[in-house]
């Protein structure tokens, strides 16, 4: 599980995506930006999530359809489409 909330800044690494075992991913409430990577879509034990109220921008990665463990996905306070 990775923590929310942490004043982290800066863009999500496209590493983690490796982290095929994560469950949770919790990045809310931070000042990350850029795009969400589309490797996260091989998160395939990912349960949840949160990567709401941040300043991310670009195209939703449609590889996230592609998580078939996936209960929630929080997005909104972004600068999102698609």
């Amino acid at each position: 599980r990775i923590a929310d909330n942490q004043h982290l800044t800066g863009t999500i690494p496209s590493q983690l995506g490796d982290l095929t075992s994560l469950r949770t991913l919790r990045l809310y409430r931070n000042n990350l930006n850029g795009t969400i990577p589309e490797q996260l879509g091989g998160l395939t034990n990912l349960r949840k999530l949160e990567l709401d109220d941040n300043i991310l921008t670009g195209t939703i990665p449609t590889q996230l359809g592609g998580l078939t463990d996936i209960r929630s996905i929080d997005l909104y306070g972004n600068g999102l489409e698609g």
